[in-house]
């Protein structure tokens, strides 16, 4: 996985990021006195040439190819070293036919219902 990159001094203001990972996205730093675009050391890392995820890997989720799936049909279609990605249109009956379609495939899901939500389905839980 590539390098994390995060927004210049949000550990020190609450409203741009510290303890909200949402807004830990990347900013350019812009300041004229801006430590972190000067590169001093101690100080995050910038976006810059060579920091680029190699060709093979890049778009990979653990490994595996995202392939998003919006029916049955396009189920079988999949092959080693893809993983499914169920689309958000669908709805909790199709999802719960898919998944259990998955699982007998033995296809891995990306995007699995978390805890109570699997228990309302009456499915696994998800790992992470």
């Amino acid at each position: 996985m590539g390098k994390k990159f995060i927004r210049t001094d949000y550990w020190r203001m609450s409203r741009i990021g510290a303890r909200r990972k949402k807004l830990q996205v990347w900013r350019r730093a812009r300041g004229k006195h801006s430590k972190m675009r000067r590169k001093r050391k101690g100080y995050p890392a910038i976006v810059e040439i060579g920091f680029k995820q190699a060709k093979k890997t890049s778009g990979m989720i653990n490994g595996m190819i995202p392939i998003l799936v919006t029916n049955l049909n396009q189920m079988e279609k999949i092959q080693k070293g893809q993983a499914i990605i169920i689309s958000s249109t669908i709805g909790a009956k199709k999802r719960v036919e898919m998944i259990k379609k998955a699982e007998s495939m033995k296809l891995q899901i990306l995007n699995l219902p978390k805890v109570r939500e699997a228990k309302k389905w009456n499915l696994k839980e998800r790992k992470n």
